[in-house]
């Protein structure tokens, strides 16, 4: 039996150009906490392989620091380790990987072409090849069976299954005639749960620690078991130290909006980063984003507030009115009528809510 850890995409020193040159900086330090992590797993999980799918690194611009504990973290690892770049840390002698020492346990496939480490003490051959260059147009299974030789391979990939890019795309059919007993692939932020395409078992373990809101949830790895019947099992393992959420709030109906805020917020704290989204129709209450920005606050590492909410019903009752505000409100109901996405609508219900203020000469909250 085999035991493997499988990581990708933790994309250490991202720009992070959302934040602040203070939090950018303070968020690649936390990335770079997931290298302890992940070397503390595979102590804990006794793997015999860690197999790192490429994109491990952001860009080519790295802090030295960043290459250091990555080199440190690896050569702690008992296991075998395995690099195969991706497309944002392709493998070029001005690379980041070229300049660095790496430990004894550590190999790094440096060619766009398969190549093969047999591994007698552990009865396996890991297989892998790397992106030299910022896209790869062929498929890197391409015409690859591994040899019928009764050895299991691995093999270590940066690669798009089904896709259209330029991202070294494969095939399920690929998959399948590769006889390979488990391929290991990054390059998909999403965790895929294990695969199978003929005899051959895959995965996905996605990224190990969101970097947006379009990264939600729970981020990780996968710790696996390469069995002697050629049966694979993995589990998912989170990681990250943040999950990035969304929260949605309907004020429909509600008479205060920091009463419904407060009902849908978590019972504890938690080093979470949070979007919440304010929805349904608003009553006359002018929202304050920054009072209920400061309420959802103690809750999360940190947290923005969106109004999205619209005028509600009350809202209306002076449409008929023979005054300005009237005939504002008569225009507008118009411009809803006729809007013809979602897009227009939320603009035209945000300039009744500002239009109103205006003519009430009161203050209206912005997003």
């Amino acid at each position: 039996m085999l035991r493997f850890i499988h990581a990708a995409d933790l994309h250490l020193d991202a720009p992070f150009a959302a934040l602040s040159p203070e939090q950018a900086r303070g968020r690649r330090a936390e990335q770079r906490q997931l290298l302890s992590r992940l070397a503390a797993l595979c102590e804990e999980e006794k793997a015999d392989l860690l197999l790192l799918s490429g994109d491990l690194l952001d860009g080519e611009r790295v802090y030295y620091e960043t290459t250091q504990a990555l080199a440190k973290a690896l050569g702690s690892v008992k296991a075998r380790v395995f690099l195969a770049p991706g497309n944002h840390d392709f493998y070029s002698p001005r690379s980041p990987y070229a300049s660095v020492e790496w430990p004894e346990n550590v190999h790094l496939f440096t060619s766009d072409t398969v190549e093969e480490v047999e591994l007698s003490e552990l009865g396996c051959t890991v297989c892998g090849a790397a992106f030299t260059a910022p896209w790869c147009d062929t498929s890197p299974l391409k015409g690859y069976t591994a040899p019928r030789d009764g050895k299991k391979r691995l093999m270590v990939l940066h690669a798009d299954v089904e896709g259209k890019g330029r991202y070294g795309s494969i095939t399920r059919e690929d998959i399948a005639m590769s006889g390979l007993a488990y391929l290991a692939l990054g390059h998909v932020h999403a965790c895929s749960g294990l695969q199978r395409e003929g005899e051959t078992f895959w995965a996905y373990p996605g990224c190990a620690e969101g970097r947006g809101f379009d990264e939600l949830g729970d981020k990780g790895v996968l710790s696996g078991v390469l069995r002697d019947d050629g049966s694979v099992e993995v589990r998912f393992v989170p990681l990250a130290a943040h999950r990035y959420r969304i929260l949605t709030v309907d004020l429909t109906g509600a008479e205060k909006a920091a009463v419904a805020l407060s009902a849908a917020l978590p019972g504890d704290a938690s080093a979470d980063l949070a979007r919440i989204i304010l929805t349904g129709e608003r009553g006359e209450e002018t929202l304050d984003l920054e009072a209920l920005t400061a309420l959802a606050a103690p809750y999360f590492s940190a947290v923005t507030l969106r109004d999205e909410t619209r005028p509600g019903a009350d809202v209306w009752a002076r449409l008929q009115e023979d005054t300005l505000t009237g005939l504002f409100l008569r225009e507008m109901r118009a411009r809803l009528e006729g809007a013809g996405d979602d897009t227009q609508r939320r603009l035209a219900e945000r300039a009744v809510r500002f239009g109103l203020a205006a003519l009430e000469n009161r203050e209206e909250a912005d997003k």
